[in-house]
């Protein structure tokens, strides 16, 4: 996946969940903040940012954050792009583990929840919901960044459908690379690491990958461990 029209910048605050503050081209620009995730430990004041210039010039904020250092670590933080990553992957055949071609669909319902993926091989049917990871740990990627009650509901659905006979895949894409392993953030959400590993023992699949990240691309690149 391709950005266009970027322009490299200097985090200055993060007023709200929506908006930063950056300095560009020696001037002071509100852009919007593509990721309502905390994203603390990666947006602090100096951070070297990357911004994608909005398409439509009547927009409110002429530009979105889509990527940021965090020291050498490139991170992409678009809460837009895990869905993309892994939709383009298995339409183009490149995820292991899946017999292709697949019948992919986006934005699925089931029963009371709605997953991010719909796949058919065969006569097997599956859901596959994805986790963008931007949360970095010396070397270890963790999610979530702040308690999710949404994502435990998630994962409880999870285990539902592989009861009534799909497959179930719960998907971290890690926006970074060079992650050692993946492992659920205990100290902030202990309730979706244990939803987490109920999940696995039901038969719902765990998988997590890191990416190839640069300033203007991502692209899904190697599983990761997983540890629970």
């Amino acid at each position: 996946m391709k950005y266009s029209n970027l322009e490299k910048g200097i985090f200055i605050k993060r007023p709200n969940r929506f908006i930063a503050h950056v300095l560009l081209k020696g001037k002071e620009e509100i852009v919007h903040v593509k990721n309502t995730g905390r994203c603390r430990e990666i947006l602090q004041e100096g951070t070297s940012v990357i911004l994608e210039k909005a398409q439509n010039p009547r927009r409110r904020t002429k530009y979105s954050l889509i990527a940021a250092y965090k020291g050498e670590l490139l991170i992409n933080i678009d809460s837009q792009v895990p869905n993309q990553v892994v939709f383009n992957s298995l339409k183009e055949g490149i995820l292991p583990g899946f017999n292709y071609p697949l019948e992919v669909k986006r934005e699925v319902s089931y029963k009371n929840s709605r997953f991010d993926l719909y796949f058919k091989e065969g006569d097997k049917e599956g859901f596959i919901e994805v986790k963008g990871v931007t949360l970095e740990k010396q070397g270890k990627a963790m999610f979530p960044d702040a308690p999710t009650e949404r994502g435990r509901k998630h994962i409880l659905d999870m285990i539902q459908a592989v009861e009534d006979g799909y497959q179930a895949y719960i998907f971290f894409l890690i926006q970074f690379q060079g992650a050692n392993y993946f492992s659920p953030n205990i100290a902030t959400d202990p309730e979706f690491a244990q939803a987490l590993q109920r999940a696995k023992e039901k038969g719902v699949k765990i998988l997590a990958y890191d990416s190839l990240v640069t300033e203007n691309s991502i692209n899904l690149n190697k599983e990761i461990p997983v540890i629970l």
